[in-house]
């Protein structure tokens, strides 16, 4: 295919031209996105000054549709990301009434956008609610953590949640469904010491149900572990059937991690050690597992030895 060929002076015409004609339609965008468009744009409701004395359900979405006034720069960019992406909504007049209307609302929500863009309408201009007698709940908090300790160090004891439980207030149907209400997940890292600090409750998605109080403060037990050697007699189980059971050895050592703050307190009187007879009676075994039935929540345990005995029955 041959190419169209230009003098020196056709060219720098041609360059003209096109420059000419990026320009103009340069100018033309500008002007065009400067303008005022109205578009629509999703957003999510969140409720304020909720009824105090009543428990409410929405009748409809929680997401409604903005007849927004903006520019056309605001236009092309909500096409990427919506914009405001929620607005509140009073709730006040749901003392007097079952329902919301949003040209009621306008200047306060108009308030919430940004100065360049206005909402016209929304769509739908009216919220409605069920309302049924509000109760009340105690529901236990549950801790959710991710713990990460310095060598040899773990938790020593029970962690403590200030307060243990959360109070709801919202519809009884829904307030059923809830057994416990959990925190944000709590993170430390490189624990070595005792901790205190607060967590928040895990964020409430249910817009019918208040919670109270919105964060707990938790203490977290940390000591130093070290390693110890206890010594714990054995004791059977399920032996009515026989007179005497013989126990090779009667006792059995255990290592274990404890708390260097309860390394002086944990003997054993802190532990409980058995072999089941039924072992041999009914599985047929020649040596008794041993087997710990009570053992302090705040060790570890290492290793048993042995971790079976040889034993002699006299019926």
């Amino acid at each position: 295919m041959p190419f169209i060929k230009l003098t020196k002076i056709e060219r720098k015409r041609f360059l003209v031209f096109i420059t000419c004609l990026l320009m103009a339609i340069g100018a033309w965008l500008f002007v065009a996105l400067n303008n005022k468009y109205v578009y629509t744009a999703k957003t999510v409701l969140i409720y304020k000054n909720v009824p105090q004395k009543k428990a409410f359900h929405a009748l409809q979405s929680d997401t409604v549709d903005l007849q927004v006034e903006g520019t056309g720069w605001q236009l092309l960019f909500a096409r990427l990301r919506v914009k405001p992406q929620s607005i509140s909504i009073s709730l006040e007049k749901l003392n007097n009434r079952n329902f919301i209307l949003f040209s009621e609302q306008l200047y306060n929500v108009n308030r919430q956008l940004e100065t360049s863009q206005k909402i016209i309408s929304v769509k739908p201009d009216t919220l409605y609610f069920h309302f049924s007698t509000k109760k009340t709940k105690r529901v236990p908090i549950r801790l959710v953590s991710a713990f990460d300790f310095g060598k040899q160090y773990d938790i020593s004891d029970d962690i403590v949640i200030t307060p243990e439980y959360v109070t709801l207030s919202g519809p009884e149907k829904e307030l059923a469904k809830i057994k416990e209400w959990s925190t944000d997940t709590l993170k430390l890292t490189d624990l070595q010491a005792t901790t205190v600090t607060r967590v928040s409750m895990t964020q409430n998605k249910m817009k019918n149900v208040s919670i109270f109080p919105s964060s707990a403060e938790v203490r977290v037990p940390v000591d130093e572990y070290t390693e110890k050697i206890i010594d714990v007699s054995l004791n059977v189980v399920n032996n009515s059937q026989f007179h005497d059971v013989k126990l090779y050895p009667k006792k059995v050592s255990l290592t274990i991690l404890v708390p260097l703050s309860k390394y002086v307190q944990i003997n054993e009187d802190f532990i409980d050690a058995v072999v089941d007879i039924d072992d041999w009676k009914i599985r047929g075994h020649n040596k008794l597992r041993v087997k710990l039935t009570r053992f302090p929540d705040y060790c570890k345990l290492v290793k048993t030895a042995p971790s079976k005995v040889d034993f002699i029955v006299e019926k």
